[in-house]
């Protein structure tokens, strides 16, 4: 099983990552994009990344308004595998803009 990172190993990730908050518990990014098409196509690929990876953020959707909380529920908060899930998110959003 994957190991929960400390709230300071946490707050070290998050620093590298632009527009993440969080804790121990869950990181979580809001992003807004350009229409509902585009939002719902972030969601598409983002969800064929975590079918790859059997890691599964939660999304909430709206409108154009989108938020993204990860956390390994097995563990019990986050691991690295919500790190580099994260990290990945930002790619897929940064290619939509």
């Amino acid at each position: 099983m994957a190991e929960v990172l400390t709230a300071e190993a946490v707050r070290d990730r998050l620093a590298a990552l632009a527009d993440w908050t969080g804790d121990p518990a869950g990181i979580s990014r809001t992003v807004q994009l350009g229409s509902f098409p585009e939002a719902i196509a972030v969601v598409g690929r983002v969800a064929e990344v975590a079918e790859e990876r059997d890691h599964h953020p939660d999304i909430d959707i709206r409108w154009r308004t989108l938020t993204f909380r990860c956390t390994t529920h097995s563990a019990g908060g986050v691991t690295e595998r919500d790190i580099d899930l994260a990290r990945r998110i930002d790619e897929i959003v940064r290619s939509a803009r």
